[in-house]
């Protein structure tokens, strides 16, 4: 038995599950917020209840300091020596790595190196990584990378239509994102269908605030709709996904805006709160909605526009669809996202849904389509954490 920590850090976040593998038992988890701001947020389960305090967290050090500290104090280990192993979500893994790794110094100075294609991930990911090696110098760490998956894609879908010096000088090209939850869901789904995974061709929707659609053949990624960052895509919660890139340019005449303001203008302003000016979470669209707001109507089917076009084209690349999954914050839990993109897939897809069981659903596993569809239809709830552990314990022996 050996206890292993999956740790996912965002720019001002430090999310943490503990398992006692192989049994997959969660011990505990929780997470760190509002990282380097004035007032910062911490949980932690404790016998399954949740316990909330609101300190200081200066930076990802001082969380993980705090986090270790609780394991210890709350008695979830006895001492830190139980913990064996540490496995750290990466956003950006570049063209270096098409699968996880053993973390060492030749593989922080390339995680480091991409910084430049995800500068509020990277970095705060090896500040994670460096401040565990520090409290735990003693275990062995694991790298698991966001975009290892989608490394199976052909140039034909991962190159953009630019100067190809573009790509073998300054590595621009497709990388896709959220590769650790469309593997899971896949081999979820064909688990549950009880079929080989290298036989199912598969359309995964990874629906959350960040959301990217993957097209899987034979359990192999072969194309993504997230681009060189998490910014390219489908419309998201604030960030715009795919525009024509004149916009950009004529944008910052109109406003005098730096790239770093437009930057700010496209992944923090756009999206589903750029649309509807109300909010970026799809729960708050959805009130005004029911209560007939215009913008908000205009935003859900701006949404599901985007959804069944890239649905629509990787049905098409893969020839034929065996399943398609939901997963992720409205994949899993909204069912009026899941219906509004479905029934658009119906003729074209020849979908059968079973909409009564599908307004049932909310963050639970279940098929929502009928028999007689030529697709079968899952939600399936993904479990990031869960697959980083798993690499953990496969790549240190443990």
């Amino acid at each position: 038995m050996s206890k292993v920590i999956a740790v996912n850090s965002g720019s001002s976040s430090l999310k943490f599950q503990l398992f006692d593998m192989p049994s997959e038992k969660v011990l505990t988890s929780g997470q760190a917020e509002r990282i380097g701001q004035t007032m910062g947020a911490f949980t932690i389960k404790v016998n399954g209840e949740k316990k909330s305090m609101t300190l200081p967290l200066k930076d990802h050090k001082a969380a993980v300091e705090l986090l270790l500290k609780e394991l210890v104090d709350e008695k979830i280990v006895s001492s830190l020596d139980e913990i064996k192993g540490a496995g750290h979500r990466i956003v950006q893994g570049g063209p270096y790595f098409d699968q996880s790794v053993v973390v060492n110094d030749d593989v922080v100075n390339k995680v480091d190196e991409l910084s430049e294609l995800a500068p509020l991930h990277n970095p705060a990911h090896l500040v994670c990584y460096k401040a565990f090696k520090e409290a735990l110098p003693n275990i062995g760490h694991v790298f698991v990378f966001d975009t290892a998956f989608h490394q199976t894609m052909g140039p034909e879908s991962f190159l953009f239509p630019v100067p190809y010096d573009w790509y073998t000088q300054y590595k621009i090209r497709r990388y896709g994102a959220h590769g650790t939850s469309h593997w899971y869901v896949n081999r979820k789904a064909a688990e549950i269908m009880d079929k080989p995974v290298e036989k199912l061709n598969m359309i995964t929707c990874h629906l959350g605030n960040g959301a990217s659609i993957t097209a899987i053949k034979n359990g192999k990624c072969i194309n993504t709709s997230m681009g060189l960052t998490p910014l390219g895509g489908i419309m998201m919660g604030t960030r715009s996904g795919d525009i024509d890139p004149t916009v950009v340019f004529y944008m910052m005449e109109k406003l005098n805006c730096t790239p770093k303001e437009m930057d700010t203008f496209l992944n923090k302003r756009s999206g589903m709160l750029g649309v509807s000016g109300i909010s970026s979470d799809a729960r708050d669209i959805q009130a005004a909605v029911d209560k007939g707001d215009q913008r908000a109507i205009l935003t859900t089917e701006l949404y599901t526009n985007r959804v069944i076009n890239v649905v629509g084209g990787y049905a098409m690349q893969l020839g034929h669809v065996d399943a398609m999954v939901f997963t992720a914050g409205l994949g899993e839990n909204d069912a009026h996202t899941r219906e509004r993109i479905l029934k658009h897939l119906e003729e074209g897809m020849g979908l059968s849904i079973d909409y009564e069981k599908n307004n049932t659903i909310h963050g639970t596993e279940a098929l929502i389509s009928k028999p007689d569809s030529k697709v079968a239809v899952y939600i399936i709830p993904t479990n990031e954490e869960l697959v980083i552990a798993r690499d953990t314990v496969r790549l240190l022996g443990l």
